[in-house]
């Protein structure tokens, strides 16, 4: 049990280190290896984009910021994990990262809590992103129940709860900016962490979208019951595939066994670096801005 509380502690912390590297001023825009690349290729270059340039001239006032709120917890084997989120002050770091580099219309509230469910979530009426210890457990047995050992399955929970929290966090945007979105919400908020994650984090965020892309494949298998056809969420298949085709689309040369491993089909993967820039300029013309700095 002990084990399991040290290592939920550990996936809180590794959010507010994502958050540490969140849109730096200057950011390495080089993607390291996530594989030997003997041609040395760089992957996922600092976009080049003119929408740059234009929201630079047209910054918002800033009129809110990120905070925390610690709720009670209510679930005995959850009591000791959010002492230590609250003794060592992980989310309030995570807020004061965000806050040095976004302008925000109102105040966006970040939570931790035992939710007596698996989610994390964004709810627009208190602007709120709660991240669930639940969520956190169900990473782990998902890449367990597909066989992979206590080690790397912590490791994937990790990774796959950084890509959620800022999925989280591009809802929370799109709502705060009240961003035009031309499809479905929950795909722009996917790609939104897949941008962030890849264009801004390098290798650690690459991880982070590989892991939930595997999360999103293992638990389309297992799924004893058919999918909910009118949920706003994309299939989890339809996840899986996006996620794989905006790193492949980054990189096609260092990326390559995506599409010679049989991962990404050939049809799809042709229009994947398109798809890719076209998601990296909307998000950085969009974001523009509210970017402080």
């Amino acid at each position: 049990m002990r084990r399991n509380i040290a290592n939920l502690i550990l996936a809180i912390s590794s959010v507010a280190l994502v958050l540490g590297c969140f849109w730096s001023s200057e950011r390495d825009n080089g993607m390291p290896e996530t594989e030997p690349d003997p041609e040395g290729s760089n992957a996922a270059a600092a976009p080049v984009s003119n929408a740059e340039n234009r929201a630079a001239s047209t910054k918002r006032p800033d009129k809110g910021d990120f905070l925390v709120e610690h709720l009670e917890v209510k679930t005995p084997r959850y009591v000791e994990i959010d002492k230590q989120v609250q003794s060592e002050k992980l989310l309030v770091k995570a807020a004061d990262k965000l806050n040095r580099a976004l302008i925000l219309p109102y105040n966006i509230y970040l939570r931790t809590k035992d939710c007596s469910e698996t989610n994390a979530f964004y709810d627009s009426r208190d602007h709120s992103v709660t991240m669930c210890y639940e969520l956190m457990g169900d990473f782990f047995q998902t890449f367990k129940s597909a066989g992979q050992s206590e080690q790397v399955a912590y490791g994937k929970m990790f990774d796959a709860v950084k890509f959620v929290f800022l999925h989280e966090i591009g809802h929370a945007l799109i709502d705060a900016y009240k961003l035009p979105v031309t499809g479905s919400e929950e795909d722009s908020a996917d790609r939104c962490a897949a941008f962030i994650n890849i264009s801004e984090l390098g290798d650690e965020g690459v991880r982070n979208v590989m892991a939930a892309a595997e999360a999103f494949s293992i638990e389309s298998k297992r799924r004893g019951t058919k999918p909910n056809m009118a949920d706003d969420h994309l299939l989890q298949e339809q996840r899986f595939y996006n996620s794989l085709c905006m790193i492949y689309g980054s990189d096609q040369k260092k990326y390559a066994n995506i599409l010679s491993d049989g991962f990404l089909p050939k049809e799809r993967a042709t229009r994947c670096p398109v798809e890719y820039q076209r998601t990296v300029d909307a998000w950085v013309s969009l974001l523009g801005p509210w970017r402080k700095g």
